[in-house]
């Protein structure tokens, strides 16, 4: 070496790992490789310069330790992923090397200097230490959440588990995939067949299945895996996790017995509730006949002697006993809604208007009230069920109007087409005392009031039976307006309905 060191300069120059030669007790660094220098991190200059003084850091790591008792000893010393913190360009950082120290020997064989390789491993430590991190995580994850990891070799039918898996299966860790099938409840294994026959295309498995213990209960159990597949695309192992679902099985049974025996209670409520309305539209019918024919006979005996007063007020008797007859009809038919389909008739909407003007004559009369209706369209639809959503409609624009002021209704409309259909959409807006946009949409809500029965009189029911109707005719209705400054409903109906019956 001392007669051509040039020749081995040339030679560990053209080596891409760090190389360096250290000779004498004080380790002078006599060859360094441009990967070295790099590796010392302090520059060109270090020729000539001992290791000590190159790299100071490392005394107090014992690796100087190490290269000077090979030195002494002449015996090899070879590290592998050892940390190593290293100043470059005046920073501290953290490396890990596989490094050697190996003895240089002269011609009398005694040790004159240390050959330095190394090859920095950080990147591939890192690594390392990152899955190890992540698989530390995900076991103790598996194992605080109860579930259980499994891998299973297609070779040797073996399973590797962890966590909770031998608990629920109630196997030992040496098992084998026979072993896992056999505690398998019979009635599930088409199930997990399945499963895995899926898996042949999808390289997922997902099935559960009924855990048999012995001398208890069996358990239920969620399986998940996947397929592994080698380099020549076989299967090769499964991974995968099994999960204790036997609480969660237990209350969806007991859900769904609750769900049945509630359905059940709903539809004999039902049944109850559609008898209870037929018997009180019965017995409403009696007393509303007797009206009708005493009201009659009052008319027949009077005939020719009542004043024109008196014949008023027995006409509208007779018009109001007709419009209640007309209204019990109507919540009897609609009680049975499920049970009784209606039949769709050509209804003349400007009809239907006139015919609640007489019935709200009164009301109108006495609050001074203006309605205004442009030229209505006829539709398709349910007489009855229409003329209770417009009467709804108008009798609500009445009530909630302001005490000083008289109310004014204005029905406008326009023909829409939507999806290839023609619909009329209607609005009916009033000079009332409005609505709060935030309460648009919960004014349709059965029951609902926003406002007390004190200052508005009614059940709640009104506007969620206008939904109710206008959505059995495939249509829509829709709130808007501002506190203090009117409402306005927007009704929309299709002018023809596809079916006879709704």
């Amino acid at each position: 070496m001392h007669h051509n060191p040039r020749l081995l300069q040339n030679i560990i120059d053209a080596i891409p790992m760090p190389v360096g030669v250290y000779v004498g007790d004080n380790l002078k660094i006599e060859l360094a490789n441009a990967a070295m220098v790099k590796t010392y991190g302090k520059g060109n200059d270090v020729i000539g310069k001992t290791y000590l003084e190159v790299v100071p850091e490392i005394e107090k790591q014992q690796i100087l330790d190490e290269a000077l008792g090979v030195l002494k000893t002449g015996t090899a010393f070879h590290a592998a992923a050892k940390k190593v913190d290293l100043a470059i360009d005046g920073v501290m950082t953290e490396h890990y090397f596989n490094y050697s120290f190996i003895p240089l020997f002269d011609q009398k064989g005694e040790v004159y200097g240390v050959l330095n390789t190394g090859t920095d491993v950080t990147d591939l430590q890192l690594a390392k230490q990152e899955v190890q991190h992540s698989n530390e995580k995900l076991k103790m994850a598996i194992e605080s959440s109860g579930m259980g990891s499994y891998e299973i070799d297609f070779a040797t039918k073996k399973i590797t588990t962890s966590g909770s898996f031998d608990a629920i299966c109630s196997i030992s860790g040496d098992a084998t995939n026979e072993d896992l099938i056999a505690k398998l409840h019979p009635d599930d294994l088409p199930a997990r067949e399945k499963a895995h026959k899926e898996a042949e295309a999808t390289g997922k498995i997902c099935y559960e299945a009924r855990i048999l213990n012995e001398g208890r209960p069996h358990r239920w159990a969620k399986i998940n895996g996947r397929i592994i597949k080698d380099g020549q695309g076989s299967p090769k192992t499964i991974i995968g996790i099994v999960q204790d679902i036997h609480e969660q099985k237990e209350f969806q049974e007991e859900l769904k017995k609750q769900v049945e025996s509630r359905t059940n209670e709903l539809n004999r409520s039902n049944r109850d509730l559609m008898h209870f309305a037929s018997a009180v539209s019965h017995d409403l019918r009696e007393p509303l006949r007797k009206i009708r024919i005493f009201n009659t006979i009052l008319r027949d005996d009077m005939e020719g002697s009542a004043s024109g007063k008196s014949e008023k007020y027995l006409h509208k008797v007779a018009q109001s006993a007709q419009r209640m007859e007309n209204i019990i009809e109507g919540i009897l038919a609609y009680s049975t809604v499920d049970k009784t389909l209606q039949h769709i008739e050509a209804i003349d909407l400007n009809e239907v208007i006139e015919n609640i003007k007489i019935d709200l004559e009164l009301v109108i009369k006495e609050k001074g009230a203006v309605l205004i209706a442009s030229d209505l369209p006829q539709i398709q639809g349910a007489p009855i069920l229409i003329s209770q959503l417009f009467y709804n409609l108008l009798q609500n624009a009445l009530k909630f109007s302001k005490a000083d002021q008289p109310p004014r209704v204005t029905i406008t409309n326009s023909t829409i087409h939507i999806g290839g259909e023609d619909f009329v959409q209607i609005k009916i807006k009033d000079n009332g005392i409005g609505i709060d946009g935030r309460f648009a949409e919960k004014i349709f809500t059965a029951f609902e009031r926003l406002h007390s029965k004190d200052q508005y009189e009614g059940n709640g029911l009104g506007l969620a039976l206008c939904r109710k109707i206008a959505e059995r005719h495939n249509g829509k209705i829709t709130a808007a307006g501002e506190k203090g400054n009117g409402a306005e409903f927007t009704l929309t109906l299709p002018l023809e309905q596809k079916a006879d019956t709704i």
